[in-house]
């Protein structure tokens, strides 16, 4: 799709050698879904989320954890007003389309768990007030998964918000040679120009979830998401939301390729980033080697594809 294609070479011009890592972002956004980006310092993780709030004109905000931060310094504060006197309340970062909670592990649960409530229902209390957040809403949140000194492991049920996890990883030689030729004079990052509004986005959004999807492969989905909760391997197997988040995911894969139908392939491209931080292994295999994403590799493999002979 021409659109996608623009932000993804837009979002280009600041991440080199990334394309599948933005279009997954994509793949999120279109879906309402939100992303992990688990990798160690300097890959990148934070331009490439500069670079995607400027491409789609949206309201960025920016909340560096650590052990420090309050939920009040997330979701904002009730402040008495002597001259009017009442309480009035001071919004924070979190009322943003685009929330960057960067080294999201480094502040305590109590902290953390302040996101739970606005990345389920897109909403937040405070004080017995409810007060709704922008559309779109999407929090992209980045944890170092080497360095745990100072951290606090997220729990199951902040990972599970998670639509997709990525992970960026080091560019190859030609890429990082790029790299330095585009950051040698100055920082891309400054000059980068909206390249489509956040109506369209908003249109995007409902459009993909008109995206069909056939029985055969919901079940398909089904299959693939009881066999983690079955495994042998698996200790804790994915969530009814797993299941829902990779039927979204889907939709928005085949919608930004141009389809109006979700074919099998769509699934398993997105079986690992959407399921594979939504396990649980059993000790024992760590001590062999053996990780989440191998797990549902083995799964996808023993998985019968469906054919489907007939779309909507």
């Amino acid at each position: 799709m021409e659109i996608v294609n623009k932000i993804i070479d837009n979002v280009n011009k600041v991440i080199v050698g990334k394309s599948e890592e933005v279009k997954l972002v994509l793949i999120a956004l279109l879906s309402g879904g939100h992303v992990l980006i688990e990798d160690v310092p300097g890959v990148g993780k934070t331009s490439l989320v500069k670079a995607l709030a400027k491409s789609i004109s949206a309201d960025f905000k920016r909340i560096q954890f650590t052990p420090d931060l309050l939920p009040s310094d997330v979701i904002g504060v009730s402040i008495y007003n002597p001259e009017k006197g009442i309480f009035e309340f001071k919004q924070g970062p979190i009322m943003s389309q685009i929330l960057l909670a960067d080294e999201i592990n480094r502040t305590s649960p109590k902290t953390q768990s302040s996101l739970l409530e606005a990345m389920e229902e897109r909403q937040i209390t405070v004080d017995g007030s409810t007060y709704h957040l922008p559309r779109p809403f999407m929090v992209i949140a980045t944890q170092n998964p080497i360095e745990y000194d100072g951290t606090y492991r997220l729990p199951e049920a902040q990972l599970d918000r998670f639509m997709i996890r990525i992970s960026l990883g080091y560019p190859d030689v030609k890429h990082e040679v790029n790299m330095l030729k585009m950051f040698e004079a100055l920082d891309p990052l400054e000059d980068l120009k909206p390249v489509v509004s956040i109506r369209e986005i908003l249109k995007m959004q409902d459009e993909a979830k008109s995206v069909y999807i056939d029985d055969s492969i919901l079940a398909y989905i089904i299959d693939i998401v009881n066999k983690t909760r079955n495994s042998d391997m698996v200790l804790l197997g994915a969530s009814p939301r797993a299941s829902l988040n990779l039927m979204k995911a889907a939709q928005a894969k085949a919608f930004i390729e141009g389809r109006n139908y979700v074919l099998p392939d769509d699934v398993k491209y997105l079986c690992v980033p959407v399921l594979s931080h939504r396990i649980i292994l059993k000790n024992e295999l760590r001590f062999n080697s053996v990780d989440e994403k191998s797990v549902i590799k083995d799964i996808l493999n023993t998985t019968k594809v469906p054919v489907v002979r007939k779309y909507a």
